[in-house]
């Protein structure tokens, strides 16, 4: 029996440390995303027949690992070259994600966001969620309109092709296109024709990259566009996360323990990541499209039954 306690009390001390199932799918979805090995080892972009095709999440074009383009990236070049044709097809990509995944696709499939998960893992300070950072998320959807859609728009009728998040913006185009390349000894001759756009862009990567250490998704809640376009589809998706009206005691641990700026679960900023599925004492949280379990709830059933009688009670005594 003491042998049984002790490997009992180990795993479980191993448990903690082993990586969560969201962990293991953003992981997957990241070398899935940038499964080009040959580019890694010779330093060039892919540009097979896969590259038709888009990846859900924030993934450049330029990474020498992606196997497919990114979908910010495809949408801008329909936009610029909409006066040939509609960008009909990148539309209809980026709705068919919207309608299938929402915002699910930011907490579970997106390389980036992964990144800044680690990097918010980093033991400092962490500064909290509020009414500035709230409404501070506002600021993705002006990225989407004037970075993604008004100035390729502007720049196409004046007959230049320029994707203008992609090219002043955009800190994962910087990691993995830019610096993915120049890190390669093929690519020495590249450093020679570094300028301001780079170094801009470069410090733009710097404060996304530091800042995601204290703020939890700093991108993802204030910057990032695909985010912003995902986000309108998070309360008609297929998959997501959602919550019982009639079960929900509006105790509010599910949006005190959320990171993002929700206002509730499954609201425009929540990228379902399920993390506050354990803490409801009530199990009115659940998984949209099918029994998906990515964390038992760990709440005893007791607090559960306790906190609905005390909801009864209170009604009663309304009464």
């Amino acid at each position: 029996m003491k042998a049984k306690e002790f490997f009992k009390k180990l795993y479980s001390k191993i448990e903690r440390y082993l990586p969560s199932r969201r962990r293991l799918i953003q992981v997957y979805s990241m070398l899935l995303f940038n499964a080009n090995i040959k580019g890694f080892a010779t330093g060039t972009i892919y540009q097979g027949p896969l590259k038709n095709m888009c990846t859900p999440g924030l993934n450049c074009y330029s990474c020498p690992g992606a196997a497919l383009s990114c979908p910010l990236g495809a949408l801008q070049n329909a936009l610029i070259a909409s006066d040939k044709t509609a960008p009909y097809f990148m539309v209809g990509i980026i709705i068919l994600f919207g309608f299938l995944f929402g915002r699910w696709i930011c907490g579970f499939l997106c390389p980036f966001g992964l990144i800044q998960d680690l990097l918010y893992k980093i033991k400092s300070p962490k500064v909290g969620k509020g009414r500035v950072t709230r409404a501070f998320s506002g600021l993705k959807y002006v990225f989407l309109l004037v970075f993604v859609i008004i100035l390729p728009l502007m720049f196409a009728m004046q007959g230049s092709i320029i994707p203008a998040f992609c090219k002043y913006v955009c800190p994962a185009g910087t990691l993995g296109g830019a610096i993915g390349l120049l890190s390669h000894p093929n690519n020495t001759d590249l450093l020679t024709m570094l300028g301001g756009l780079f170094t801009w862009k470069f410090v733009v990567l710097v404060v996304v990259a530091i800042t995601s250490i204290f703020t939890y998704r700093f991108f993802c809640r204030f910057i990032c566009p695909l985010g912003a376009l995902y986000s309108l589809f998070n309360k008609v998706s297929l998959i997501g996360i959602t919550y019982d009206k009639k079960t929900c005691i509006d105790c509010g641990k599910c949006v005190s323990h959320c990171k993002m700026d929700i206002k509730h679960v499954g609201d425009r900023e929540c990228i379902s990541c399920g993390e506050c599925i354990p803490v409801c004492p009530t199990k009115a949280i659940s998984w949209k499209g099918g029994k998906i379990k990515i964390h038992a709830n760990e709440i005893d059933t007791s607090i559960a039954s306790n906190a609905i009688a005390s909801e009864e009670k209170g009604v009663e005594s309304n009464d």
